[in-house]
């Protein structure tokens, strides 16, 4: 499996983006996908999830203004960021989780919030 993360930079407090994550390769191994951040000097969190029958999880900070989705058809997961703050600076990581237990991460795309 192959992930490729695109749609970060550099956007005003209050702004949105769109962060899209494009699998190819043995796609139907993947079970779950998710988009973690690391922020400057910290480790990763995850911030989104999502199943692959749909079922979506958010980390508390971001619950209401990040909404994580999936195109089966392009093989593509998404993650809309509305109402960004400077705290959601970072490098944004699209992940997948396979049926076998592997953990697999694609590049990261920076996403930078000016107040």
């Amino acid at each position: 499996v192959q992930l490729q993360a695109s749609g970060g930079g550099l956007v005003q407090a209050g702004g949105s983006l769109r962060l899209s994550c494009a699998a190819s390769g043995d796609i139907f191994s993947i079970n779950l996908m998710d988009w973690y951040r690391q922020a400057p000097g910290k480790q990763p969190e995850l911030v989104a999830g999502i199943t692959s029958g749909g079922t979506t999880n958010y980390v508390e900070s971001v619950k209401g203004r990040f909404t994580i989705s999936r195109d089966d058809a392009k093989n593509t997961v998404y993650l809309q960021m509305n109402s960004l703050k400077p705290e959601d600076t970072g490098v944004y990581y699209c992940v997948a989780d396979t049926v076998a237990g592997t953990h697999l991460w694609g590049q990261g795309t920076l996403v930078t919030v000016s107040s």
